[in-house]
């Protein structure tokens, strides 16, 4: 592991007590260039854990708390016409900066939630017919609440594909609520963040991960496990050809992030389940079975051997 991301990682357990391994999932997912799904009850630190990275990374910050009222023009912005030059001008949304938060996404309209799909996988909006690009790097961390169902719109599954992970951060052990009282009686410790790289450095992590080395057999192991969700017979719907290239870019994020130029198939278990858990679609068999997504997951897992020669670069 690198030195850069090592200081990150730091900055970010200096608010987020007890989740090094949630931490390390978020920084994945921005090096792979793709957005995060946190789906947990309130409280758990979702909006802490945004705020702490976009402090560490140096990155612009826009949070929108999602409500019935809130509109796509308030997300991409919108077109106002000045009267003094008689012209139409842009007016930003708060989409526009590296890392948008969206809080409890499912308690807006459909119609603001598809207004991120263009945001999400072009990296740009269009407003009025005219293309607007996003700054690089850009990353969107949406919550939702799973607890309080009542007012809410569930995103549609292919709002669902462009995340590349969905995670849950869970409650802290009991060590880590002590620490986490410890720490917030005088101060918030999120003032003590301190930013540890540039943009510049951050794009060129983000060309390493592109870079690193995928053999051959790693991408017929991923295409199997992928082959496998959809015809597995509990299962409606497998992971899209989509899902597969996300747990490709989640594999080459973990390596990188691990110190190593190259992914074994390790890389490719750690992401199966976060990557691919909100991809798939379990059908009647699985709901009568009392079998949820990461079990079917498992056993795909289980199921598919790992050729040998795999786990050691060559």
């Amino acid at each position: 592991m690198n030195n850069k991301i090592n200081e990150i990682l730091n900055e970010i357990k200096k608010v987020i007590i007890g989740k090094d391994d949630k931490i390390a999932r978020v920084l994945m997912a921005l090096l792979a260039e793709g957005h995060i799904l946190i789906e947990d009850v309130p409280g758990v630190g979702k909006t802490t854990l945004a705020l702490a990275f976009s402090k560490a990374l140096g990155l612009s910050y826009n949070r929108t708390q999602f409500t019935p009222d809130v509109v796509p023009s308030d997300i991409v912005g919108f077109s106002m016409y000045n009267k003094e030059n008689g012209q139409f001008e842009y007016k930003e949304g708060a989409v526009s900066c590296n890392l948008f938060l969206a809080d409890e996404i499912n308690r807006t309209s459909s119609k603001t939630q598809s207004a991120l799909l263009e945001v999400m996988e072009e990296g740009q909006m269009t407003v009025d017919g005219i293309s607007h690009l996003l700054p690089s790097p850009f990353m969107v961390i949406a919550t939702q609440n799973p607890a309080g169902a009542a007012g809410t719109q569930l995103l549609p599954n292919a709002q669902l594909d462009r995340f590349l992970v969905r995670m849950e951060m869970g409650y802290p052990d009991f060590e880590s609520q002590i620490e986490i009282l410890r720490g917030r009686q005088k101060a918030n410790p999120i003032d003590g963040v301190r930013e540890v790289v540039t943009t510049e450095e951050i794009l060129a992590m983000q060309q390493d991960v592109r870079n690193t080395y995928v053999d051959e057999k790693i991408l017929n192991y991923i295409t199997r496990l992928a082959a496998a969700t959809r015809e597995h017979s509990m299962v409606s719907l497998g992971v899209s050809p989509r899902g597969a290239l996300a747990v490709l870019r989640m594999a080459k994020a973990r390596a990188f992030v691990l110190g190593r130029d190259y992914v074994v198939p390790q890389d490719v278990c750690d992401v199966f389940f976060d990557v691919c858990g909100h991809r798939i679609l379990l059908g009647s068999k699985a709901r009568i079975s009392d079998k949820q997504e990461k079990d079917i997951l498992q056993e795909v897992l289980e199921n598919e051997v790992i050729e040998p020669g795999l786990w050691e670069h060559k």
